[in-house]
């Protein structure tokens, strides 16, 4: 398993000083974010990928990818939007970056909603095959894909080895389920982890709350699920609202973090 560190921890600063404190966190990897707008802190969520013209940002990328070595092992795009999510597709496979990660679109209980979603995530999933990636999606809070019978419904439907699962253990705790029971109904089809700690929602708490250990999940037991599974793929810290934070404050949380992920895996 690849431990990495999503780019929104330092939406605030640039590419470079992110994957510079993300190198001093020691971790292996990293996942660049592709996200516009603002979050739910309303802070700016650090698009360090611009997808509207991603290749005025390729070079930059490869070259501080080389210099602290840390390969790019996912990208955050965000909400189902077609059209950026096509365009991460030629990025990724331009930049050698392997799973693309989004929402699903829709609203929880939306008679058609799910239907609708799985059947456009569906002809994306032909897409990102063409491109030699793979398109990952996971359950969100509010939207059409919100916990586990609906993602079991989104896999039934979507047999192509380009789609997978990206399972946050934080929405589906604050959508009133237990992460590393759910983790095992659906790891057959996991691909990319996003994971961070959480309090009970709406949302996951500030950003210094979502550092693993400090919430309310029991993030042992769900990384131990990850192990007896013999999963290999990515595993990516995300945590939002810290955009604003000083950069030392965003490294503390990452570093804090990765030592409890590296003694919860072993």
């Amino acid at each position: 398993m690849q431990l990495g560190v999503n780019t929104v921890l330092f939406g605030g600063h640039d590419l470079r000083t992110a994957f510079q404190h993300i190198k001093w966190a020691g971790y292996d990897a990293v996942e660049i974010s592709a996200l516009d707008g603002c979050g739910a802190f309303g802070d700016p969520l650090g698009e360090h990928l611009h997808l509207g013209d991603w290749r005025k940002d390729a070079a930059l990328i490869r070259q501080v990818r080389e210099e602290f070595e840390l390969p790019i092992t996912a990208m955050e795009v965000g909400p189902l939007d077609e059209e950026r999510v096509l365009r991460a597709f030629e990025a990724g496979a331009e930049l050698g970056i392997p799973i693309i990660n989004i929402g699903p679109s829709g609203k929880s209980g939306e008679p058609g909603d799910l239907e609708a979603c799985i059947e456009h995530m569906a002809a994306l999933a032909e897409e990102a095959e063409k491109h030699g990636v793979c398109l990952c999606v996971k359950a969100h809070i509010g939207n059409s894909m919100f916990d586990t019978t609906t993602t079991l419904e989104t896999m039934a439907a979507i047999p192509s080895p380009a789609f997978g699962i990206d399972m946050d253990p934080s929405h589906i705790h604050r959508g009133g389920e237990v992460p590393k029971e759910a983790l095992k109904e659906v790891v057959s089809r996991v691909r990319h982890v996003h994971i961070r700690d959480s309090g009970p929602g709406p949302a996951p708490g500030k950003a210094e709350e979502q550092a693993c250990g400090r919430g309310e999940i029991d993030l042992v037991g769900y990384c131990g699920v990850l192990v007896e599974a013999g999963y290999e793929g990515p595993i990516n810290l995300e945590i939002i609202g810290a955009s604003q934070y000083e950069v030392s404050r965003g490294a503390i949380i990452a570093a804090e973090s990765r030592g409890f992920l590296r003694a919860a895996l072993l």
